[in-house]
């Protein structure tokens, strides 16, 4: 599903909401979501799952094209792991 799909959907399922009534709700969603990993922090949703930060530690990569070595920096990741009911219902 897309972020056009998904704003569709919420439409359809309230009348009683206009298209950009909707898609500022996704948004704030979304940034809700965004803004709460990048401060750090951690985003569990019941039911669904928890969105969260993972740290990768500085390497050495490659590039490619060249085949150089190049440095990598330090960087967070999102990670996201699915709660109890979207494992059981993916594995029914």
């Amino acid at each position: 599903m897309i972020r056009s799909e998904l704003v569709k959907l919420v439409e359809d399922e309230n009348p009683g909401l206009k298209n950009d009534e909707v898609e500022k709700i996704v948004d704030v969603f979304f940034n809700q979501i965004t803004q709460k990993l990048a401060d750090g922090g951690r985003v569990e949703l019941r039911g669904f799952g928890a969105f969260s930060t993972r740290q990768r530690e500085a390497r050495k990569g490659r590039n490619p094209r060249t085949g150089e070595s190049v440095d990598v920096p330090a960087k967070s990741v999102p990670h996201f792991k699915p709660g109890k009911e979207i494992r059981e219902k993916l594995n029914d």
